[in-house]
This record gives C-alpha cells, sequence and structure tokens, in this order.
C-alpha cells in the first residue's frame, strides 16, 4: 500500500516503523520488508523527522523504542489496521465474493487442501481458488508480499504480522532416503535411526525457528544427527536424497505424491507428527480469506482453531 498521507507522509515509513518496533533489529526489519537494513533507516529518519523526535535508540547491539516511540506504536497500530481493513472491506464490498482467491502451499497438494478447495468452491461458486506451489526456504514470504491472499505452510509459525487460522490435522512422518541406502529396505524405522544418515535442512531465508522445527538435531537418547546439506526447495531437497547426499524428514502425504524410482519413504515412529496451518497477513485480511478458512475447519481431517495471532515471545 504505497502513497502518501496526512501532508506527505508515507504509508512505507509507517510500516518501516511498525515493523523495526515488532522485530527490534534493522536487519529483520528489513527482511520482512524486502528491502535493505539502510533503506529501514531512511524509512525512519525520513519519520522521525515528519513526528518531531526521536522514536527509536539505537546502540551497537540494542534497539529499542523510546517513549515517544511506544506511545506512538500504541496508537498507530489499531490507526494502521483499521485504515487496511478500511480499504480491504471497500475491495470486498466492490466485487462481493467472487474474483480470484489466491493460496499458496508447502510440499504438495494434499487431499485435504484440495477438498477443502472444493468446499470452498461449492460456497462460493463465483470466486475462483488458485494454487500456488511456495518455496520450501520462504514460507512466508509469498504472503508478506501480497503474492497469495493465504498459504497453508508448515508450524509452527511465530511471526506477529501473520494471523494463523484453521490448522489441518496432523500426519506421520516418513525419512526419504536414496533407494541404494541400508535405511531404504527397512519397513519402518524409529527416531533413533536417524542418527544413521546425515539430515537434509532448510536454509535461509526461512527463519531460524522454523528451520530447527523442520528438522532434529538430536535424537531423544541423545544420538547426535548430522547436518547434511541445505536446501531452499523441496524438488532441490529430493535430489539431494536421490544422490545420496543425505535423508529428508517429510510428512506421509508429501511423500505420497512425490513417490520416484531413486528415492524410498520409509515411516517413522517416535517422532512428533507433522502439521500445516493457513496464514495470511493481519493487515490483509479479507472475507475470502476467512471463508477459505472456515472452509478449511470444516473439511474431513481438519481441526478448526480459534483465529488468533501467534505470538513467539
Amino acid at each position: 500500500m504505497e502513497g502518501s498521507l496526512m501532508g506527505g507522509l508515507e504509508i512505507r515509513e509507517l510500516e518501516a516503523f511498525l515493523a523495526l518496533a515488532e522485530e527490534l533489529h534493522f536487519g529483520r526489519a528489513g527482511a520482512r520488508l524486502y528491502v535493505s537494513q539502510s533503506r529501514v533507516s531512511q524509512l525512519l529518519r525520513a519519520l522521525e523527522r515528519r513526528v518531531g523526535g526521536a522514536l527509536v535508540e539505537r546502540t551497537s547491539r540494542t534497539v529499542r523504542l523510546t517513549p515517544l516511540g511506544a506511545d506512538f506504536l500504541a496508537e498507530l497500530r489499531p490507526a494502521y489496521a483499521a485504515l487496511r481493513a478500511t480499504v480491504d472491506a471497500a475491495r470486498a464490498a466492490a466485487r462481493g465474493m467472487d474474483g480470484i482467491l489466491r493460496i499458496g502451499f508447502q510440499g504438495a497438494g494434499n487431499d485435504h487442501l484440495m477438498a477443502a478447495v472444493e468446499f470452498f468452491q461449492r460456497r462460493h461458486p463465483d470466486c475462483s481458488v488458485e494454487l500456488a506451489e511456495i518455496p520450501l526456504a520462504d514460507p512466508f514470504g509469498a504472503v508478506r508480499r501480497a503474492e497469495v491472499d493465504a498459504a497453508v505452510v508448515l508450524l509452527p509459525v511465530g511471526e506477529r504480522d501473520l494471523v494463523l487460522g484453521s490448522v489441518f490435522a496432523g500426519q506421520p512422518q516418513t525419512l526419504a532416503v536414496a533407494s541404494s541406502h541400508p535405511l531404504a529396505g527397512r519397513a519402518a524405522l524409529s527416531v533413533e535411526d536417524i542418527a544413521e544418515v546425515p539430515l537434509v535442512g532448510v536454509r535461509a531465508p526461512a527463519p531460524e525457528y522454523w528451520r530447527r522445527a523442520q528438522t532434529l538435531d538430536v535424537t531423544p537418547e541423545g544420538r547426535t544427527v548430522r547436518p547434511g546439506p541445505e536446501v531452499g526447495t523441496l524438488e532441490e531437497g529430493l535430489a539431494a536424497v536421490a544422490a545420496g547426499r543425505g535423508a529428508m524428514l517429510l510428512c506421509h502425504p508429501t511423500a505420497e505424491s512425490h513417490r520416484r524410482r531413486p528415492v524410498t519413504f520409509v515411516p517413522v515412529t517416535g517422532i512428533a507428527e507433522s502439521r500445516l496451518g493457513l496464514v495470511w497477513h493481519r493487515y490483509r485480511e479479507t472475507p475470502g480469506v476467512r471463508a477459505f478458512s472456515r472452509a478449511v475447519a470444516a473439511t474431513k481431517g481438519t481441526e478448526g482453531v480459534p483465529l488468533v495471532t501467534v505470538d513467539s515471545s
């Protein structure tokens, strides 16, 4: 939402301040907005000149809000949310529940997602759902860039600018290994067996907490799991597995949709189920997104959860 507001005040300046107030780190704030750290500083300085005082205190190690900044944040958050909601509501009223709803997904468009799409389309025939695969290593970027209206992503979600809607039912995990690997001949594996092979990980820009949740460092009995190559997409991960460079943890539906001769998917016991959730941007919530979240909750194999923001603090 670009443009001017109130005597030349730029919306982008407000967005930079909001991101910085939540992250308290210029680099992370820039990553959220897909701009450089120096651009965040530039936008903040421009806003501080307009306000007439310092909003943020910076040292070599810390970033924190000034008392003026804290007061400004408390007033700005609801005002900014109301402004975005007003624009979105006007757009929704103009087109009704028609047009296109863009849903991103990680991994595979499994049966649960397809059932939710069908459920939604039956109730809203004038609104077409478009599905787009999003990179494994960038679970939240497409939502933040408004490339999709909502996304089905692997949990956890600890982003303050995103809302977690309905959560899909948990799915058992499998270990993808090269078909020539000794583990490929097993009917099932325990979590301890994972320590026998390097485990493929996910690289940035995915947040570190999210990347760590998708892999395993130590087994319950204390065996160290060796790190394998880091990948950006599911296809890269499966290619690494097929080449014998490591193994990869995948949920059962994703494994079923990616069966291929050089890779074998072996069920793993003793490990937490993989879970997916529907997320969207806090300031870009629409009636269509809310309706799709209800469709997910109403679909067999899902759980309805309150539409709340996940706070990582």
